[in-house]
């Protein structure tokens, strides 16, 4: 990723994004007063415990919320050939037709019930690419191109798919978010149902996206994948980003006790797990949501730590582990 000096601005910046699913006998506090800035040539990996927040992040971007969700907050997308649009404000009609797929592709943590099931894998290139502009002369090519990308065999675009393998239709979902070379990526648990090799080739895809110009963010759980390809990452706990780093520092010197608690759990490092359990995001304390089970927790916790700033080593956190990185 290019130096501070030399970045281009921001595609991407998030501002205060809040996400609440009203149920009938409680809220659902699923995103909370969430910061960032998204580059090109950037792939920020958002890494946390599974129910944290992360997929409601890539859905609430792109207007993808069950009618129970309310968003407040700002999401500002600052397109190279438009005029910037706020995706937390703007209309169905205006997100259809001119950001998803377009401006922003989505790889779905669930393949299978996103795929047409009625079509072929070559079909739904087919479609998606003239869609997009593409032009009928070439279209037979660009499907091949985008299969080849993903590992897809031409034989399986025949398929539909209900006849592909779980690790086949998050390829082909794959190929059908990269297809219009969207200069923003979505890609939500790329790499789940995929064998190593696959999840390589995938994360090696994606970081050749971004050396090529596009802005990629991950979600992932997989803290391998994050330290393989991200240039930052940001960490979610109980609906809140907690720390946002460059990757090399987050690794080698986490601030947040959950970063050093998740990284612990590494096969190759302590692998101890984080102690306790996450809270209901329906039942979230009115402090730090962490310290039940950190053992740096005072007093002090009971009050809400601030957010993490943007990528600066500072984090939510009133006893960081790195002295003065407190927001």
């Amino acid at each position: 990723m290019p130096t501070a000096a030399g970045r281009r601005p921001a595609l991407l910046t998030v501002d205060g994004l809040t996400v609440r699913f009203r149920l009938p006998d409680a809220v659902v506090h699923a995103v909370t007063d969430l910061r960032l800035a998204l580059h090109p040539g950037e792939l920020l990996a958002v890494v946390g415990e599974s129910g944290c927040g992360k997929s409601v992040l890539a859905h609430a971007l792109l207007g993808l919320l069950p009618r129970n969700a309310t968003v407040t907050g700002h999401a500002h997308l600052h397109p190279a050939d438009g005029a910037p649009v706020d995706l937390v404000a703007a209309g169905e009609r205006h997100l259809a037709r001119h950001v998803r797929g377009r401006v922003v592709g989505l790889v779905p943590q669930s393949p299978a019930t996103a795929l047409t099931p009625v079509r072929t894998g070559r079909l739904l290139l087919e479609e998606t690419l003239r869609a997009h502009g593409h032009p009928r002369r070439g279209v037979a090519d660009a499907v091949g191109r985008a299969a080849a990308d993903v590992g897809l065999h031409p034989a399986d675009l025949d398929r539909y798919p209900h006849e592909l393998s779980g690790g086949m239709a998050q390829r082909l979902a794959t190929a059908l978010a990269l297809a219009p070379d969207p200069p923003l990526l979505l890609a939500d648990e790329p790499t789940s149902g995929l064998d190593r090799p696959l999840v390589e080739h995938t994360l090696d895809l994606l970081r050749r996206r971004c050396d090529a110009g596009a802005a990629v963010l991950l979600i992932t759980h997989d803290l391998a994948a994050a330290r393989r390809v991200a240039d930052t990452v940001a960490v979610m706990y109980a609906s809140r980003v907690v720390e946002h780093r460059p990757t090399p520092d987050l690794f080698d010197r986490p601030a947040h006790p959950y970063t050093a608690g998740l990284l612990d759990a590494l096969p190759d490092r302590a692998f101890t797990p984080v102690p306790g359990h996450p809270p209901m995001l329906t039942d979230l304390p009115d402090g730090c949501a962490f310290a039940p089970r950190c053992p740096r927790a005072t007093d002090t916790c009971r009050t809400p730590p601030r957010p993490a700033a943007d990528g600066t080593g500072q984090v939510a956190c009133h006893h960081p582990l790195t002295p003065g990185a407190a927001a």
